[in-house]
């Protein structure tokens, strides 16, 4: 499987949602679904590392497969209001080596 950039990501996530005439939900309904998967991906995070074993009737899902639901609904949010996650990303990644750089111990310092 070819890689693909964050633009091809929401490029084909929007070629999906495009097939339908219901579109994009609206902002909080997006809300909602994103937080409706995060608590997903909390409870499957909680089976495997936390003290909360499935049950044996529990469908069998992995923390991968959570992720990308959660990935897929970020997508559309962002596309519904316009938003170029990659430059979002720049902006945050700019931000953490500026701002941040001095508030973590860097393993080569902690030697």
């Amino acid at each position: 499987m070819q890689e693909k950039t964050m633009k091809q990501m929401q490029q084909e996530v929007d070629e999906y949602i495009s097939q339908f005439q219901e579109g994009y939900f609206r902002p909080l309904a997006m809300l909602a679904r994103l937080t409706e998967e995060l608590g997903e991906l909390a409870r499957e995070v909680n089976h495997y590392y936390g003290e909360k074993p499935k049950k044996a009737t529990e469908q069998e899902k992995t923390i991968e497969e959570e992720l990308g639901d959660l990935l897929f609904v970020l997508i559309c949010f962002a596309n519904s209001l316009g938003i170029d996650l990659q430059a979002a990303h720049d902006r945050v990644m700019d931000k953490f080596r500026t701002r941040d750089r001095d508030r973590w111990t860097r393993k080569e310092e902690a030697k």
